[in-house]
């Protein structure tokens, strides 16, 4: 006979819950499980979450949850597997969850999906300078002479160069084949065989700024990575040529990038900044030769019924005993986002 159904508690912010999951998900989730009845939990120190912990087998977490540290596992010893419904885990799953055994899986592969999507389209519009074009038109209310165009301007063989292959990365790659362009990596964790299976020349971090028409980092935020797109590397990169940032803010040395793209050396896309959201008096903000976006580039929308079906697929496999596809390990944790 099968065992008794898991129980199962929703554990991020209110806002987060009813906007992740709407009421289909929630079906499928409560098909699945026994499931805690509202409200969420997002404060884990009250009474009534601490009742909720005693008798959960498995947490379905979201943005705004509340780190899972040996105290309250402590009050959750039955717990057996967090299920993330977003992408880094670093923020709420502890070393006291790997010191407990505890299995963690996480959406981060969905989520990795609209980003690389965004990539994809401010690589191609930039490529093409269509926000340039576009504010030209505007401003001059008819048609440029295209036959008068630089050759700087289009898609045709233009080099990007894709810093980290992480599920970001990987996915632009992948976006990027069907284009006319070539594609370069910097990762020291790919070497030659691996670069070239995914569709990319593997080079050197200085290579990459050096030959890159577009550089696009894609690298997670560690201690080792704060300020790894340094002033010489931004110093290095063509007249002309775009950087895109849709990783974490404090990769780039902001510093040295805002000198640049003032100048109108290079240009730039930055979902992210550091900090976000930048002081109203940031240059950047007034720069024709930036586009900022408000860390848009990530699950939105309809999109986040996206990271619920990874997730509700996640729970089913492991309810069934199958395991999970998309596992977090923790000796892996070094070199996630």
């Amino acid at each position: 006979m099968p065992g008794p159904r898991p129980r199962a508690a929703l554990a991020m912010s209110p806002d987060v819950a009813s906007a992740v999951l709407d009421e289909e998900s929630l079906t499928a989730l409560a098909a699945l499980c026994d499931l805690a009845p509202p409200p969420v939990l997002d404060d884990l120190s009250t009474p009534r979450a601490r009742g909720v912990l005693a008798g959960t087998d498995l947490l379905v977490t979201g943005w705004g949850c509340p780190p899972l540290d040996a105290e309250v596992l402590r009050a959750a010893p039955r717990l057996r597997a967090v299920v993330h419904t977003a992408g880094s885990v670093r923020g709420h799953v502890t070393d006291a969850c790997w010191e407990r055994g505890i299995e963690v899986s996480s959406a981060a592969a969905a989520n990795a999906v609209p980003v690389a999507e965004y990539t994809l389209a401010m690589i191609l519009l930039t490529g093409k300078q269509v926000l340039e074009s576009a504010r030209e038109y505007r401003a001059a209310r008819t048609r440029p002479d295209w036959l008068r165009t630089s050759r700087e301007v289009g898609n045709h063989r233009r080099t990007i160069g894709i810093l980290s292959a992480s599920l970001v990365g990987r996915r632009v790659i992948e976006l990027l084949r069907p284009h006319d362009v070539d594609v370069l990596l910097y990762d020291p964790f790919v070497d030659e065989a691996g670069a070239r299976e995914l569709g990319a020349e593997r080079v050197d971090l200085t290579e990459l700024f050096r030959r890159g028409d577009t550089v696009s980092v894609h690298t997670p935020l560690l201690p080792e990575t704060r300020g790894l797109v340094s002033a010489e590397l931004i110093g290095s990169m063509r007249p002309d040529a775009v950087l895109i940032n849709t990783a974490r803010g404090a990769v780039v040395d902001q510093d040295a990038l805002t000198e640049a793209a003032v100048a109108g050396r290079i240009r730039a896309v930055l979902d992210v900044t550091d900090p976000e959201v930048l002081p109203p008096g940031h240059p950047l903000w007034r720069c024709d030769h930036v586009l900022l976006t408000p860390h848009l580039a990530g699950s939105q929308g309809n999109e986040w019924r996206r990271l619920a079906d990874l997730a509700l697929s996640e729970i089913a496999r492991w309810t069934s005993g199958a395991g999970f596809i998309h596992p977090v390990r923790r000796e892996r944790l070094a070199f996630l986002a």
